[in-house]
């Protein structure tokens, strides 16, 4: 038996969890995704009803009985992770506060990426009755703004930014909506799945990670850093005996993504990076303790 989501943990599948506590009669709503005595009060009393282990933690008997539905894998577990440090869920949206012109979504995709286009792109494809319903009458504009030039598209988001780095009303708002929709988050977690996941698990097995906080480790660079840069993985790689514990490696591999940032951010970087490396630690001024988040190094990652 082990941890999946236990006092400390926050996001999508803390808030899974209270829908179905709430629905059950064991927790009052509202919902909001934040595991706290509460939420942990009320798991116990499921526990307890369902004669499973009573410990105030999901864990591996919990879920099922309580979510109807298989334990969410590690990408998952991972996710939720990463999207706390990012502060972001599918709808939230800000403006032009740090060069990326527009920033919206789970993991926080960039409109100077591409990637908000993207997302948008297959929606409006696939759905777009929901482009219409979320923007209305700035549908329209949202669209030409998609297509537009980088010079157009930065005077867009610079006209768009109010105090704070956040994105002007109602375009926040507007994306807020266009984010609840499961159409669209459905959208997200492609994206998420084809361009963060897949060259996450190819990190993994290059590098030599196998764990729940390996897996983790390497999605949070490819979000954050955009992976490890070839340099750098061939300076890992060098160091790396055949005696290295993985939790050695993890370090090793967080410290040299680290010491490659921008000097503004290293330290930054650096804090975030080994909090998952070793299961533990501060970031942005949040402690976290990864068994509490699903994610052990006492247990592999069976999707890599």
């Amino acid at each position: 038996m082990r941890n999946l989501l236990a006092q400390g943990a926050i996001g999508a599948l803390v808030r899974e969890v209270q829908n179905n506590l709430a629905s059950g009669g064991f927790l009052k709503k509202p919902c909001d995704g934040v595991y706290g005595r509460n939420t942990a009060d009320a798991v116990s009393a499921f526990q307890q009803a369902k004669s499973v282990p009573n410990t105030g933690a999901v864990d591996d008997h919990t879920w099922p009985a309580l979510c109807n539905r298989a334990v969410p894998p590690v990408s998952a577990r991972s996710l939720q992770l990463t999207a706390s440090f990012e502060n972001h869920g599918f709808g939230l949206a800000l403006g032009n506060f740090d060069g990326a012109l527009l920033t919206w979504g789970i993991i926080g995709f960039t409109l100077s990426s591409g990637k908000v286009q993207r997302i948008v792109a297959e929606v409006q494809a696939s759905h777009p009755e929901k482009v219409q319903e979320a923007f209305g009458a700035s549908a329209d504009e949202l669209l030409g703004l998609m297509k537009a030039t980088k010079a157009r598209q930065t005077t867009w988001a610079n006209n768009h930014t109010v105090q704070g780095g956040q994105l002007a009303e109602p375009w926040r708002t507007m994306f807020a909506t266009f984010g609840s929709y499961p159409e669209v988050q459905d959208a997200q977690m492609a994206l998420v799945h084809s361009d963060y996941l897949v060259p996450s698990l190819a990190t993994c097995r290059a590098m030599g990670l196998t764990s729940e906080l390996g897996l983790a480790l390497a999605f949070d660079i490819q979000v954050q850093n955009g992976g490890i840069k070839p340099a750098i993985r061939k300076l890992i790689l060098a160091k790396r005996r055949p005696n290295t514990k993985e939790s050695d490696l993890r370090k090793m591999i967080a410290n040299a993504v680290a010491d490659s940032a921008k000097a503004k951010w290293r330290e930054d970087v650096r804090s975030r990076k080994l909090t998952v490396a070793t299961g533990k630690g501060t970031v942005h001024g949040h402690a976290y303790v990864l068994d509490a988040w699903g994610l052990n190094d006492q247990f592999v990652a069976d999707e890599i």
